[in-house]
């Protein structure tokens, strides 16, 4: 049965999740359809900023995600060699912590939360095309069931494409590569068990970064990074842990992970794309989270920048300029004047073409793009 919708999301992870979630609440008849299961794990650096934190609390959902076991984070130490700078987590924006939930926790709050505002989520329906009127404008999409071997159309006035680097909505609108970056790292990484943590802990040394991220269950996302050659050349003599314990002993790590119990794999990742930032909008479509923006994990701003996008098109579609779901406004101007210093700087990050001194600059600008983030999202009070 065809069925007709304001907005259909392709993706329902934290970015299409926290879309259907907001158009939902603001009464419009929403679709999001994802070819996963619901409460999947996904490669993630867990760690919000505040910007994230700062949107999860306006939403209303920021005490459930304490409620999970999301530990706060209320210090920041930044080891450049043997130099240590802790930086304390100063309470702003309402905000006086950080949180850096598992994407089985916070992937599975938005979708739960979706479904309760009116959002309809179909997990297992993966899209396969668009639909496109004669004019051009895309007004559906394709949905395979895999347990018929059937498909159906569902149509909108908006398709958002939430789904992922590899999405089918950028490719089937041909979004270009506004942004296209030059670097990528490689990573390894795994969860340890009683590992001692004074917060989000970032190291730094030229040619390898690694970071200690506090999450649920008492464990902690401990990962290693370099240049993919370099990471890549250790795993191939040694294998993935003891690649990972060579690299931890090298940037300094390496005790404190074997004082602490390993729980499951290391697991190795390679073969990242550079940053990019692809055209958000068109014809009856919009681009949120990585499906139009994506920054090395070196940035640990993924799932921030996936809750911002989330909020800018929501507000864009609600706000009272708009003549219809379809209408994303100005959506596109504002994510790239947010994203484009942060894409600049983490793709200076992951090129590990860097000394101890270069590497504090590209963090301070970092930061200082953070702040703009912040500032842009505190005044989008009507979408929440």
């Amino acid at each position: 049965m065809n069925r007709s919708w304001d907005v259909i999301v392709v993706g329902a992870r934290v970015a299409g999740a926290a879309t259907a979630m907001l158009l939902a609440r603001a009464g419009l008849r929403v679709l999001c359809l994802d070819r996963s299961r619901h409460g999947a794990d996904t490669l993630s650096t867990h760690a919000l900023m505040r910007g994230g934190v700062l949107q999860l609390q306006k939403w209303g959902l920021l005490d459930a995600l304490v409620s999970a076991g999301t530990p706060p984070v209320r210090r920041t130490v930044f080891h450049y060699g043997i130099e240590q700078v802790a930086v304390s987590i100063k309470p702003a924006s309402g905000i006086d912590a950080l949180y850096a939930p598992r994407r089985t926790v916070i992937d599975a709050l938005l979708v739960d939360e979706a479904a309760r505002s009116g959002a309809k989520i179909e997990f297992g329906s993966p899209v396969v095309g668009l639909c496109r009127e004669s004019d051009g404008r895309v007004s559906g999409v394709t949905v395979h069931d895999p347990r018929t071997g059937l498909e159906r159309t569902e149509h909108a006035e908006l398709i958002v494409g939430a789904d992922g680097r590899g999405s089918l909505v950028a490719r089937e609108v041909g979004a270009a590569n506004v942004f296209p970056g030059q670097h990528a790292a490689a990573y390894l990484y795994g969860y340890w068990a009683g590992l001692p943590s004074d917060g989000y802990e970032w190291f730094y040394l030229p040619g390898l970064a690694a970071g200690v991220i506090p999450t649920n269950n008492g464990q902690a996302c401990v990962f290693v990074a370099g240049e993919p050659a370099r990471v890549d050349a250790a795993v191939r003599d040694g294998g993935s842990i003891a690649a990972f314990d060579g690299l931890a002993d090298q940037i300094g790590l390496g005790p404190r992970v074997r004082s602490a119990d390993r729980v499951g794999p290391i697991r190795y990742v390679r073969s990242l794309p550079p940053g990019y930032l692809r055209t958000a909008q068109g014809s009856g479509w919009a681009l949120v989270g990585d499906a139009g923006h994506w920054m090395d994990p070196m940035s640990t701003h993924g799932m921030t920048s996936a809750l911002r996008d989330a909020e800018l098109l929501a507000d864009s579609i609600i706000s009272p300029a708009a003549t219809s779901p379809g209408s994303v406004g100005s959506y596109q101007h504002t994510r790239d004047r947010l994203s484009l210093p942060m894409l600049q700087a983490s793709d200076r990050i992951a090129s590990f073409g860097w000394d101890l001194v270069v590497i504090r600059d590209a963090l301070r600008r970092m930061s200082s793009a953070m702040t703009d983030e912040v500032e842009a999202l505190a005044l989008l009070g009507s979408v929440a």
